[in-house]
């Protein structure tokens, strides 16, 4: 049976459930990339379950959380950057739960990202995706993310950045 997806605002009851899922998909797409240690390393989910405390703290930043059957099993966060423009939003964070990969959940999250930039005004939406994680880039594509021509990788770069252009909802 398949329950359907919900995306809400995090809450900071959800730190723990995104600091474990978020350390399961990190694991997903570096392993073999990153040292393993630094991949298994207990202190590391201790440093995401902070990282996200402060972004839900944020009062600039957006956190959402795709819920299915009371679980989290996806998360996203975006907010503008320190001196970008108004009309400009960064995607720092989309992870899914990797037992829930190709289930529709990172789709769903999408869609609210986009919804909720298109009716704040914005026109440009930007990310970094790691170079070598093929999964995370052939989603962006899909979904009509862009290399950034006015971000061009250095030869050495382990990112990949890619720009999404959108158009705001009409004013109601």
């Amino acid at each position: 049976m398949t329950h359907a997806t919900i995306v809400r605002d995090a809450t900071t009851a959800d730190v723990g459930a995104i600091a474990d899922l978020h350390q399961r998909a990190r694991v997903m797409y570096y392993r073999g990339r990153v040292p393993d240690a630094q991949l298994d390393d207990p202190a590391d989910r201790d440093r995401w379950r902070d990282g996200w405390q402060r972004s839900l703290a944020r009062m600039d930043a957006t956190v959402l959380c795709a819920e299915r059957a009371d679980a989290v099993v996806g998360v996203a966060f975006y907010r503008r950057e320190d001196g970008a423009p108004e009309d400009t939003v960064t995607l720092f964070q989309l992870h899914v739960d990797p037992d829930n990969w190709r289930d529709g959940i990172g789709t769903a999250l999408h869609r609210a990202c986009v919804a909720g930039w298109q009716e704040a005004g914005v026109t440009t939406a930007r990310l970094e995706v790691y170079w070598h994680n093929q999964r995370a880039r052939a989603f962006y594509t899909r979904h009509g993310w862009q290399p950034d021509a006015s971000r061009r990788p250095a030869p050495d770069a382990t990112h990949l950045d890619l720009v999404l252009p959108l158009s705001p909802v009409a004013a109601r």
